[in-house]
């Protein structure tokens, strides 16, 4: 670091812990003295060894002996500063005033020079001071609304109402009394449906100016179209409340334990279904119209097994013009080449103003999606979002929101910085200068801070209570502390059916435990990672079985096979391993099905692929223990969703070229009947049951319709539309030019053969509560695999479910991926005789599954190849032995 760096000002290295404790970033040297310096609006600098600009006096700061005391360096936020030097502020009368302006620490040597200097992240003080459990947003007392902001470090905030018919000149400005950070106004019963905004005067580190920001409220309850204005509203009014909304009519839930989910956008799921009008296409209403093709689709899941439909991002997201006026539609034709480059190009031309966006770029937490809405601007997505909710607990099913709190949009003064704009500084995590963190791809948000947790806490309560949505899948969990995510549980628990209007003991909680970023190794905080969430009831998705299933990672070359994908037993043209290392590959990624069938359940042992037997935590996937979970509910199992590959995608992609579709198709049911019989929570991409393509796009968010087309109807699967968009990866262009010239598209009737399979195998898996277990102890003690250790055959893993109270009940499972048919002689905890395929397999459409047997002579289980069969033994007569 040079000398200019250590005394730029700008840079925010130091940090503000308690009102009598800073951080100092560097070590305390003999001799310096160090000072905290004030400028009401911003301004200090170093020039000449000495700060200028300051509009009071220093205050004289003394070293800590010891350093930074373990009772702040162990709390969540904190860790990160151990090893700094620790700074004692003494008792500071006008330290909140302060706190309003510009503050920096500098070291000066026994000259009076400065040798160096930084700014301060206060995000510490600031929760000590000012964290608060008071009503924010608008809150109601009879009809008469108060509107309350958390704004500490604002000099002045008013609020600006407006009329909605004219929201570019306000009828009223208001000026907002300020009490210990909480800035409050008491309305009038006439401001009801009102639109505001707060007038924030506030000094921006960022530009290092007094701002006087016009922002929306982060506690918003609805919006004006594009998010331009919060409205004023109370959700409990009966014009926003869909015919027999109370009491709530639930489908019957086992809860966490008995959550079958299916992943949908909720525009995809109907903007290109002719079946249904118009005005609905793309949006909210389509789930409410009776006998469409979607709706159809969701009833014969839910009939199958489906009990929960996940939606991605719902909430308020920036990417998308809210008004369908303001999009563009692009005019697309279907190429002669399947690799043409004119889709993309046409497509990606207005991919910042069509109607398409995954949506996980929130602007307001806690309000839905306008673009949805067939009107966005007010309150009409409120009621069209219950609607919604409501006519997809008449299918059968139960609602998942994607909630997106690990990240904003956009933060310091950009026009949708609505956080940043109110509290500068605050609510997003600081990197080791002060520069806002990105590691998640946008401005990631530090909800180890108080007040961002509490927004956080709030904004799924308001879901769940005025929603009525049964449960939140987290982006990007393991960017939370896991005390939240504690917290967050426990709070939806307290909720009751009398006090709050759902049981929040039905709520259901997972997310992405990943681990990476500035957070790694809790390197903040206790994250809310995979290895971190084991005993406390929420999910997370595991990619040890994603990855053994399909091949590979999303990080790894889009070619490498995995057990359903042909590893060890059809080596495509990229695999020039001999037999031996193909075969022990392969054995390897057994493992890790095994694993993954069994909940990922880290106390779980078996035989493995080296002859030992081993717990789940001693494998090992990507340099972690592939064991992760307390109890198998805690493990979602799948094998696509709606990042990466399509499932089918990169089945094209991983078999060899010559494999006839037949048995590509075959390969792709496989796949999914591992993630159907997996202990824990089955999770299926919407489509994953129709043979989807993306015409090989990796990351889809902002492809449009186009490329992420999802045909309910089963006639076409999307495959080789045209070249996906650029992602900057010529040379995995070259590879999916070729893919998709080479290969064909799947016919209705492959589609027809892969939707009836998932239909098929989720309803054997209902048909038994062993595929369901309630525990780890009950896992260990019922599920057993066979034809283990190093002579396994390659591309098999046969399991039994067995030793309960009575033989009615017991399932044997052969996941045969080979190419050639496989037997399995019954042995240990497989009792001999009786057993017979599935009645559902026995009637399957699939007629290859329907050779599969069981010889009672020689105890042996036959299965085809690519094919998974399941065995049970019918029940015994009322009054026998067994049955008693």
């Amino acid at each position: 670091m040079t000398a200019a760096d250590r005394t730029d000002v700008r840079a925010r290295r130091a940090h503000f812990v308690t009102a009598s404790l800073v951080a100092w970033p560097w070590s305390a040297a003999t001799g310096l003295r160090h000072r905290l310096h004030h400028a009401a609006s911003g301004g200090l600098r170093v020039e000449g060894g000495t700060v200028h600009g300051a509009t009071s006096p220093p205050i004289e700061l003394s070293v800590v002996a010891g350093g930074m005391p373990g009772t702040i360096t162990r709390r969540d936020g904190w860790r990160h500063l151990a090893g700094f030097t620790a700074l004692a502020v003494p008792d500071t009368p006008h330290l909140d005033a302060w706190l309003q302006g510009q503050l920096v620490v500098a070291a000066v040597d026994g000259d009076d020079r400065v040798v160096a200097a930084t700014g301060l992240q206060f995000a510490g003080v600031i929760d000590e001071r000012f964290a608060t459990q008071r009503p924010l947003g608008v809150v109601w007392r009879g009809g008469v609304p108060d509107v309350h902001v958390w704004a500490p470090t604002a000099r002045r905030v008013r609020l600006l109402r407006y009329d909605p018919a004219d929201r570019d000149q306000p009828r009223e400005i208001v000026a907002m009394t300020n009490d210990r950070g909480v800035w409050s106004v008491s309305g009038a019963p006439s401001w009801d449906r009102d639109l505001y905004r707060y007038e924030v005067e506030v000094y921006a580190p960022d530009t290092d100016r007094i701002e006087t920001n016009l922002v929306t409220d982060p506690w918003s309850l609805s919006l004006a179209a594009d998010s331009t204005h919060s409205q004023i509203v109370r959700l409990e009014d009966a014009d926003l409340l869909p015919h027999a909304w109370d009491p709530p009519a639930k489908p019957t839930t086992t809860r966490q334990r008995g959550m079958v989910v299916y992943e949908l956008h909720v525009r995809d799921f109907s903007i290109g279904d002719v079946s249904v009008p118009p005005r609905h296409r793309g949006r909210y209403g389509a789930f409410s119209c009776d006998d469409t093709t979607g709706v159809q689709h969701l009833r014969g899941l839910a009939d199958a097994g489906v009990t929960h439909l996940h939606l991605l991002p719902t909430f308020d997201f920036a990417t998308v013009p809210d008004r369908e006026a303001d999009r563009v539609s692009p005019s697309i034709e279907p190429p002669d080449d399947p690799a043409s480059e004119r889709p993309r190009t046409i497509q990606q031309a207005g991919r910042d103003h069509d109607g398409f966006n995954w949506g996980y770029d929130p602007w307001h937490w806690t309000v839905p999606e306008g673009s949805y809405a067939s009107d966005p601007d007010g309150v009409t997505r409120i009621l069209e979002f219950r609607q919604m909710v409501r006519a997809i607990n008449r299918t059968g099913l139960r609602v998942v929101v994607d909630v997106v709190y690990n990240h904003t949009h956009a933060a310091g003064q950009d026009p949708a910085s609505v956080l940043d704009r109110l509290v500068p500084g605050y609510h997003h995590r600081l990197d080791a200068d002060g520069r806002v963190e990105t590691s998640s791809c946008c401005p990631n948000t530090a909800t180890e801070h108080a007040m961002t947790a509490r927004l956080v806490v709030d904004s799924v309560l308001t879901w769940a209570r005025a929603y009525r949505v049964d449960g939140f899948r987290f982006d990007l969990m393991g960017h939370h502390p896991r005390s939240l995510m504690v917290r967050i549980r426990a709070a939806l628990d307290a909720l009751t059916s009398d006090a709050d209007g759902v049981v929040g003991r039905d709520i259901v909680l997972y997310g992405e435990g990943w681990e990476f970023g500035e957070v790694a190794g809790d390197a903040r905080f206790v994250q809310a990672t995979q290895r971190n969430l084991g005993g406390t009831g929420i999910g997370s998705f595991d990619d040890r079985l994603r990855d053994a299933v399909r091949g590979g990672s999303p990080f790894t070359e889009l070619r490498t096979q995995g057990f359903a994908t042909g590893a060890g037993v059809d080596p495509n043209e990229t695999d020039t391993d001999g037999p031996a290392v193909r075969a022990d590959r392969a054995r390897r990624l057994a493992d890790l099905v095994r694993l993954g069938l069994a909940g990922s359940l880290a106390e779980y042992r078996f035989e493995t692929a080296d002859g030992r037997i081993r717990a789940g935590r001693d494998l090992v996937h990507d340099d972690a223990p592939a064991g992760y979970t307390a109890a198998p509910m805690e493990q979602v199992a799948y094998v696509s969703a709606h990042d990466n590959e399509t499932l089918f995608d990169a089945v094209q992609a991983k078999l060899p070229l010559s494999t006839p579709m037949a048995q590509r198709v075959r390969a792709h049911n496989l796949a999914l009947s591992v993630v159907a019989f997996a202990q824990g929570t089955p999770f299926f991409h919407a489509g994953s049951d129709l043979l989807r393509s993306k015409s090989l796009d990796r990351d889809s968010y902002a492809s449009g319709d186009w490329f992420n087309r999802l045909d309910l109807t089963g006639r076409t699967s999307n495959w080789g539309v045209g070249l996906p968009p650029d992602h900057g990866e010529p040379e995995r262009d070259d590879v999916v030019r070729m893919l998709l010239r080479a290969l064909p598209a799947p016919t209705a009737g492959d589609i027809a053969r892969c939707r009836d399979h998932l239909r098929e195998v989720l309803r054997v898996r209902r048909s038994s509560p062993r595929f369901g277990l309630p525990d780890a102890a009950a896992v260990r003690a019922q599920l057993r695999f066979h034809a283990t250790g190093p002579d396994a055959p390659p591309g098999v893993v046969a399991m039994s479910l067995t030793g309960g109270r009575s033989s009615a009940d017991e399932l044997v499972v052969v996941f045969n991926a080979s190419l050639a048919s496989w037997s399995l002689i019954g042995e240990g905890g497989v009792a001999a005789g009786g057993w017979e395929l599935h009645p559902m397999l026995r009637s399957s459409t699939d007629e290859v599954v329907r050779t599969a047997t069981y010889d009672a002579r020689s105890h042996r289980f036959a299965v085809p190849a690519r094919t998974t069969a399941v065995f049970v033994r019918p029940a015994p007569l009322a009054g026998s032995a067994t049955d008693r």
